[in-house]
């Protein structure tokens, strides 16, 4: 039975101007409050079936301060955190590195996990954009304008085509934006 190559998917929660925190780091606004009837009811069976498909998390060093600081929400899944600092390994399934992203992901990462999920933060979603290690991006904005703050995307500096695999409105207002980056030919 042939298996789907594996594949790394930047995922992303943010405000409709495009904002992933607001200027003090804080994302107390990602839970909306809106209602929207049209759209699609989120149970927690379908976040603990999707969760399970996920077998690897890449994050920065933020990124893993702050979830150990919220309550760590990634179970034993394998977590590779970049980083160049010292950090306390919080949990037996977390990995530091700070090597070549293109060794991690094509030697490492993409030898051993199927679907593998870069979480956070900005300079690290735009530093695999960049190396074009990026298979699908996966972007949920939420129904809110924070007008200052952190920018998902701010200066590429490269053009990248996409092709939108799916749109989902849920009934909390958010909408989820699914693409595969294209990747050029030869």
């Amino acid at each position: 039975m042939p298996t789907n190559p594996p594949k790394l998917t930047l995922h992303m929660v943010a405000s409709l101007d495009g904002f992933i925190a607001n200027k003090d780091n804080t994302v107390d606004w990602m839970h909306s409050t809106d209602s929207y009837p049209a759209g699609v009811t989120l149970t927690q069976e379908d976040v603990t079936e999707f969760l399970a498909g996920i077998d690897c998390y890449v994050m920065g060093s933020k990124t893993y301060e702050h979830a150990l600081k919220l309550g760590w929400p990634y179970g034993e899944v394998p977590v590779i955190v970049l980083t160049n600092r010292n950090l306390p390994k919080g949990k037996e399934s977390v990995e530091l590195y700070a090597g070549d992203l293109e060794t991690l992901v094509n030697t490492q990462l993409k030898s051993k996990y199927q679907n593998i999920w870069l979480v956070g933060g900005a300079m690290l979603a735009k530093a695999f954009l960049r190396a074009k290690l990026v298979d699908e991006i996966v972007l949920s904005i939420l129904p809110i304008i924070l007008g200052d703050g952190l920018l998902f995307f701010d200066y590429i500096r490269q053009e990248q085509r996409l092709h939108l695999k799916d749109a989902k409105a849920y009934t909390d207002g958010m909408v989820e934006l699914h693409y595969e980056v294209l990747k050029e030919q030869a």
